[in-house]
């Protein structure tokens, strides 16, 4: 029989499969696009995209810098509170929340990076996309809630 039949084993395979997946995760580059984000101004940055469980784990972890212009996307399949927090990350951040129809619904502004094991968690309003950019964009670009962001 291919499927091992006592729990800790199967349990133990389960581990050192999305273990593996997550390291797959790690090197393999992320899909980028354009999103515009309207405040004072309208700003567009590139922003690499996070779609899938594996990539939305992974998110900015381990980053030494995030270059002007640029960001990340996380795009859900619904809409609901987004729960964040900065562990393995290295650089401060802005994270903007819309809701499906592209309207800013929730900000939270310089979230510091975490180097203790068990860091604070922050969680958005209903919410399908979540832009994570560098720590003061929301300021310097006049972002606020009610403000509109459009992917594509």
């Amino acid at each position: 029989m291919l499927i091992p039949s006592e729990p800790k084993i199967l349990f133990l395979l389960l581990i050192a499969f999305f273990l593996v997946l997550f390291f797959i995760a790690l090197i393999l580059p992320y899909s980028r696009t354009q999103v515009t984000v309207t405040g004072k101004n309208k700003t567009t940055i590139t922003a690499e995209i996070a779609d899938n469980p594996i990539t939305q784990a992974r998110g900015l972890m381990f980053r030494e810098a995030l270059p002007e212009g640029q960001g990340m996307i996380f795009i859900y399949g619904d809409e609901a509170p987004r729960s964040f927090w900065m562990k393995n990350t290295l650089i401060p951040l802005d994270l903007i929340f819309a809701d499906s129809g592209g309207t800013v619904v929730d900000i939270k502004e310089n979230f510091e990076p975490c180097e203790s094991f068990e860091c604070p968690r922050y969680v958005s309003k209903p919410a399908k996309y979540v832009l994570e950019v560098n720590g003061g964009f929301v300021k310097k670009h006049g972002i606020a809630k009610g403000g509109r962001m459009r992917t594509g």
